[in-house]
C-alpha cells in the first residue's frame, strides 16, 4: 500500500472510531478523493486496508460501508494481543543478550523525557521502538510475526486512546516493572508485568467503544 493511501487509510480509521463515520455510512470513492484530493486508486486500496481490519465492508446495492464494530470480537483479538505479548516479554527475560538488554533501558530512560514534556509524537516512536525490542529479543519469529499482525489490526483502536488522562506518564511508569524483570531474568515477573500493562490498554480500548457506541444509539 502507498504512503497515500496508509495516511487516508489512519484518517478514516480514526473517524470512523470517533464517530465522524458511525456504522451504516455510505464510503464513496469520488467523495473521498475530492475531499482528500486525491485520485480514486488510494481511495480504492485505503477501503481495503479498512476492510481487512474489519472497520469497513462491501454491501449489496450500496457499495462500501462502516462496520458495526463488534465489542466481542474486538475484546477476543486485545485478549490474543495481550497474552503474545506477555509471553514474548516473558521469552525476552530469558533469552535477551547483554547488549539487548542494554539498549532496552536505554530506549525506557529515554522515554522518561518524552512522558515529562508531554511529547505524545516522540513518545509513541519511542514505545514502538521499545515494544519491537523485545519483540525481536523473544527471538521467536512465529510469535513475532503473529504480534506484528495483531498489533497492525488493533493500531486504529490503540490509536484512539488520546483521551486518557495523563496517557504517556502511566504508560512510562507501567514500562519499568517489565524493563527491571527483563534486565534481572526474572520470566514471570516479565509476562504478569507486560499482560498487566496490555490489559489496561485493552479495557480502555473497549470502554471507549462501548461509550461511543451506546452515545450513538
Amino acid at each position: 500500500m502507498s504512503t497515500i493511501s496508509s495516511r487516508i487509510s489512519k484518517l478514516l480509521a480514526e473517524q470512523i472510531i470517533d464517530g465522524t463515520y458511525p456504522p451504516g455510512s455510505k464510503l464513496e470513492e469520488r467523495s473521498l478523493a475530492e475531499k482528500f484530493n486525491v485520485s480514486r486508486t488510494p481511495i480504492r486500496e485505503a477501503l481495503r486496508e479498512l476492510g481487512s481490519r474489519g472497520l469497513v465492508e462491501v454491501m449489496p446495492r450500496r457499495g462500501v460501508v462502516v462496520a458495526s464494530i463488534g465489542v466481542k470480537e474486538l475484546a477476543k483479538l486485545l485478549e490474543a494481543d495481550c497474552e503474545l505479548e506477555a509471553l514474548c516479554a516473558r521469552r525476552a527475560a530469558e533469552c535477551m543478550t547483554a547488549m539487548e538488554k542494554k539498549e532496552l533501558e536505554f530506549i525506557y530512560e529515554q522515554s522518561a523525557g518524552f512522558a515529562e514534556k508531554g511529547d505524545t509524537v516522540g513518545y509513541l516512536d519511542n514505545n514502538r521502538q521499545f515494544h519491537a525490542l523485545i519483540l525481536a529479543g523473544a527471538h521467536n519469529e512465529v510469535l513475532a510475526d503473529m504480534v506484528a499482525d495483531l498489533r497492525e489490526r488493533l493500531a486504529p483502536f490503540r490509536q484512539a486512546q488520546a483521551q486518557v488522562h495523563d496517557r504517556l506518564t502511566v504508560s512510562h511508569d507501567e514500562h519499568e516493572p517489565i524493563v527491571k524483570a527483563i534486565l534481572r531474568g526474572d520470566s514471570e515477573g516479565a509476562y504478569n508485568a507486560m499482560r498487566n500493562h496490555h490489559a489496561r490498554l485493552s479495557n480502555n480500548v473497549l470502554r471507549l467503544i462501548r461509550s461511543r457506541q451506546d452515545a450513538a444509539a
